[in-house]
This record gives structure tokens, C-alpha cells and sequence, in this order.
């Protein structure tokens, strides 16, 4: 590997005070003419930039190339913002270059400004044309850009406001190899590097494209060029524990790369321990000897809607110390070759290494058998395109505790006694956690908020699993009161905690029919698959949603890209 990118937004964030952030890019709509606004980012740059390159990475990605891409069809004031980002980001680039730092911009297939799309008029090859020229063009004005790391399979959620948005463009694999082979030539004329993303929601004919063989295969038919790299994160889904690795990095011919998050999105990011020691250890083993492995992309801020505030390698006070963990545990085991005492050594010294690799042997106990359900998150279920994700009790800031989210773990956990055994004997480790923390000089609030945060998972877990649920419905009423009054809104790493207990009892019989039959065990799809659940339920859908709008709830319909997205 010879490749080590690390993501570097957290500079833009300074000041951002939306209550719950889109993490997933830059807030352009927030970067004002300030100067002493872009002197902050300047000066966090720089911070960033020593910390980074100290730990061994030679890389950085920006977002993005297209708020860098003057327009005719732009509108006057955004063309103005336009051309003092340009300034602004050149600026960025050479201090970045000055530590010895390579940058990389991403950019989403397609982003257009309504005025754009109304005059392409979905003309998929003036479309087509139009990102070329972009992408020509800004590679040609900023000759210090290393490349593009380039995402098709998702786009800008629906919370986005910035005039640049952008949106879903390839249907299918045939589209994708054909769009990619029109995309190489510019970055060998160039002499830069083109990393495309796996990466997908689930929407249109390339939305499995992150765990279906024949459609990577298709998209990446003919494909032989040294300025491509395929970049893949480490499973068939997000960034999740319990996935096997992909297999598609045994199968991919072309350089490839693989993707890991610092700051865990669906583990705290950053607010608790959620360590990827014993990740990059295992992956690290199994990808040995695998040809054409170029290099790491860890995503250290990026990733996630959700209140938490830490910006990586920014926080005066040590409160970023978990994503500076992982950040090294990265780096480290796979450039180095380094274990994972090795790295404990670095960050916590020889002498209290034994007490450090107990620290993170527990906090591990506590994630895999507490925050997930084991025999939950080992199952592999997809529906349409997705692969359902090994955690859906908790997703980013909020913990659900739903009469729909016990009918579904009833349904999916074989062994329910079991779960409840290794939660309650995991929250053991806590008094010992907060006792470890304090001999390594660890952020001990970090601890007992996990302790509070955690006893409310594992409150949740015995409603899940009750036979008679009422008595823990007010008991978790109750815990969740205590939870707010110990960690206040204004506190950085409060959770949500959304509660709601039909009276209904479930129908088991029916739901598990239900499932059978909308949800398969398989990758491949089946008959059924083919005849309803990726065609005809997706015009049901339609009709149901044009019917009651209020059918979804509000969350899945205006976070991230919504639920709509997956049934295209």
C-alpha cells in the first residue's frame, strides 16, 4: 500500500450550529466572506494537516469539486461565491501540499443547479458531456489536485439546501462501465487518479453494486488503467460490525483501496469507545497476499446525521481522543504492520500497556453484545438492493425503542435468553472501564455517559424480549427521564431516545409471512424478487405514498436521501 487518505472537512464545520448536522459533506452554505471565518479554517487546516501527516497519512479529500466549477448557467451569486471558493480552496490546497499531503476532491454523478437541469432536460448525454467538461476543467485550473474520489450510488440527502445539489444519474451497470471508461481519458490526460466509490443506497439496477458480483463485474468491465482505483469499504453494507468482509476485494482485478471510519457514524462518533483495533487487525489478515491493494481511505469526521459536535484532531481539550485512536490503529496495522499492542504502546506507554489492551477488550465486550444483538446483526437478510443492517435499534443519534422494533428482533433473534445473558454480563465491565480509564488519563465522562446510554439499551433489550412488555414500558419511561436529567440537551453526546408502545399485541404469524416473503436470506435474487419486490411493490409504494403522504414516518421520508430512494 502506498496510499493513505484521510478525510479532511472537519476544518468547515467550526461555528456550524444547526442542531442536527448532515456530516456526510461541507456546508458551503455556511462558508461566508468572513476573513476571520477562513483564517479559523486556515488555522484548523494546519492543525489538521501536522496531525495527520505526524500519524503517517500522505493524503486528504475535499468536498467538492463541483462548488470549484464555474457555470454560464449559474446564477450571478453563485457564480461570485464560486469564484471566491476558488481562491479560498487554492489557498487550502497549498497549505495542505506544504505538509506533504496529496489532495483528492470528491464529487457525486450528477450535481446540477436547478437552472442546469432544466436546460439538460434529462438528456443523459449532454449530461454526460457537461460532467466531463467539469471535471477537465477544474483538474486543468488547480494543477495541484491529485485526483477525484468519485461516488455514484448516493446523493445529496433531502435536508441539502445549496443551490449545487446533486442527484442520482446512472440506472444500471452498462450506464456505469460506459460512464467510467468516457471518465478515464481525462484522468490520464491529466496524469491524476480517478477513486471510484462502491458505495450505494439501494437505488436503481446499480444500487447493489457494493455486494453484487455481477454488477461490480459488469460496471467494471475493460477497465485497465493505472489512474483508477476502486475504492470499498470493509462490508456489504455501512460501516458496521459483525459484516464479513467483502468478498469483491478477492475478485477485483483493477487497483483497489479499502474504506474505514475513525469516527464511528453508528457507534457514538466518537462519544464513547468504539475502538477498530480488533477491525483492522482481522481485515488486515485476511486481505494479505490480495493483489493490487494500493491503499487505506479513512473517514475520521465525515459520515452521518446526528448532534455530535467533535471535530477529529481539532479538540483542545483531548475530547477526540477514541477518533485519534482509530485513526492510529489504522495507519499503524496496515502501512506498519503494526499489532495492536504495539499501537496501544504508542498512545498509552509500555507501562500501562496491560491495563490499556484490557480497556479495549471490555469496551469491545460491551459494543458487541450491548449496542448490537449478536444473533441479530451475524444474520444476512436483503431487501430489494440492501443488505439490512446488522444494527437498526440505534441508528446514528437515536435509540428506538418501538413496539415495531420488538416485533422485528422477535422475529429475528433465535435466542433471545442468550442476547440478554451477554448484554447483562457485558454491562459488568463498566465499574471496571471507568476505574481503567481513570489509571490511562481517558476521558471518564466519556464512560459513565456509555454506562447510562448502554443501561438503557439493555433496559430496551428486555422489552424486546418479553413476553408481557408492559412492565418495562414504564420502566424504560422512567430510565429515559433519569438519562436526560444526567446528560441535559445542551450536552454534546446526549442520545435521542424515541419510545413508543402500541397497546396492539403483534401478530407474529403474520409478520413472520410478511418478512418470508419481502425479505430473503440469499444475495441473489429469487423469482419473487424479479415478479414483485423489486418492480411491482415499488409501484405500490408509489401509489400508497401519493395516497398518504403520512404513510412513512417523517424520519425515514426527510433524512439522508429517504425511503423513497430505495424503492426506485
Amino acid at each position: 500500500m502506498h496510499l493513505f487518505l484521510i478525510d479532511a472537512i472537519g476544518p468547515f464545520f467550526r461555528g456550524y450550529e444547526k442542531k442536527r448536522i448532515n456530516w456526510s459533506k461541507i456546508p458551503f452554505s455556511h462558508l461566508g466572506d468572513s476573513e476571520e471565518q477562513w483564517r479559523q479554517i486556515h488555522d484548523d487546516m494546519t492543525v489538521f494537516c501536522r496531525e495527520v501527516a505526524a500519524l503517517g497519512y500522505n493524503a486528504v479529500t475535499l468536498d467538492d469539486l463541483a462548488h470549484l466549477a464555474p457555470h454560464p448557467l449559474h446564477e450571478e451569486a453563485l457564480a461570485e461565491k464560486i469564484a471566491a471558493w476558488r481562491l479560498r480552496f487554492a489557498s487550502l490546497i497549498a497549505l495542505i501540499r506544504s505538509h506533504d499531503l496529496a489532495v483528492y476532491l470528491t464529487l457525486d454523478a450528477v450535481p446540477m443547479t436547478e437552472a442546469q437541469a432544466l436546460y439538460f432536460c434529462d438528456d443523459a448525454d449532454a449530461i454526460g458531456a457537461y460532467f466531463r467538461r467539469m471535471i477537465a476543467g477544474v483538474l486543468r485550473d488547480f494543477p495541484a489536485v491529485a485526483g477525484v474520489v468519485l461516488r455514484i450510488g448516493e446523493s445529496d440527502a433531502r435536508d441539502v439546501k445549496d443551490p449545487i445539489r446533486s442527484q442520482l444519474f446512472l440506472r444500471n451497470a452498462a450506464q456505469a462501465n460506459e460512464f467510467l471508461h468516457s471518465l478515464i481519458p481525462i484522468f490520464a490526460a491529466a496524469d491524476r487518479m480517478l477513486i471510484f466509490r462502491t458505495w450505494t443506497v439501494g437505488a436503481h439496477g446499480v444500487g447493489d453494486l457494493i455486494w453484487h458480483r455481477e454488477t461490480l463485474e459488469r460496471t467494471l468491465q475493460g477497465i485497465d488503467s493505472p489512474h483508477f482505483i476502486v475504492s470499498m469499504k470493509h462490508g456489504e453494507s455501512d460501516f458496521f460490525r459483525y459484516l464479513p468482509l467483502n468478498k469483491a476485494f478477492f475478485r477485483v482485478k483493477q487497483n483497489k483501496m479499502l474504506e474505514l471510519q475513525a469516527r464511528r457514524e453508528y457507534e457514538g462518533a466518537g462519544e464513547y469507545p468504539s475502538l477498530i483495533a480488533a477491525d483492522c487487525e482481522r481485515f488486515r489478515d485476511l486481505l494479505e497476499g490480495v493483489e493490487n491493494m494500493v491503499g487505506l481511505s479513512v473517514w475520521c469526521q465525515t459520515g452521518g446525521w446526528h448532534r455530535f459536535r467533535l471535530l477529529a484532531f481539532l479538540e483542545k481539550n483531548g475530547s477526540d481522543v477514541w477518533i485519534r485512536w482509530n485513526a492510529l490503529f489504522a495507519i499503524r496495522m496496515f502501512r506498519d504492520r503494526a499489532t495492536v499492542d504495539e499501537c496501544l504502546g504508542e498512545l498509552c506507554g509500555l507501562e500501562r500497556l496491560a491495563a490499556a489492551r484490557e480497556f479495549l477488550l471490555r469496551s469491545d465486550e460491551v459494543i458487541l453484545n450491548v449496542l448490537y444483538i449478536e444473533d441479530f446483526a451475524r444474520k444476512k437478510r436483503f431487501f430489494r438492493r440492501v443488505r439490512i443492517p446488522p444494527l437498526i435499534h440505534a441508528y446514528w443519534d437515536s435509540l428506538y425503542v418501538h413496539s415495531l422494533m420488538r416485533n422485528l428482533l422477535r422475529q429475528w433473534v433465535d435466542d433471545p435468553g442468550l442476547a440478554l445473558e451477554h448484554a447483562s454480563r457485558a454491562m459488568d465491565h463498566f465499574p471496571r472501564m471507568i476505574e481503567l480509564a481513570t489509571r490511562l488519563d481517558l476521558p471518564v465522562d466519556d464512560i459513565r455517559h456509555m454506562r447510562d446510554l448502554f443501561a438503557l439499551m439493555r433496559m430496551a433489550q428486555e422489552y424486546y424480549f418479553a413476553e408481557d412488555p408492559l412492565p418495562w414500558q414504564q420502566k424504560i419511561e422512567d430510565a429515559k427521564q433519569q438519562y436526560k436529567l444526567a446528560w441535559p440537551a445542551e450536552s454534546r453526546s446526549r442520545y435521542r431516545i424515541k419510545t413508543k408502545f402500541d397497546v396492539m399485541k403483534p401478530a407474529p404469524r403474520r409478520f413472520a409471512l410478511l418478512s418470508g416473503f419481502l425479505l430473503r436470506q440469499q444475495r441473489g435474487y429469487r423469482v419473487l424478487d424479479h415478479i414483485f419486490t423489486l418492480h411491482a411493490l415499488s409501484a405500490l409504494y408509489r401509489a400508497l405514498r401519493q395516497h398518504n403522504p403520512r404513510l412513512i414516518p417523517k424520519t425515514l421520508r426527510k433524512l439522508a436521501m429517504g425511503i423513497d430512494t430505495i424503492f426506485h
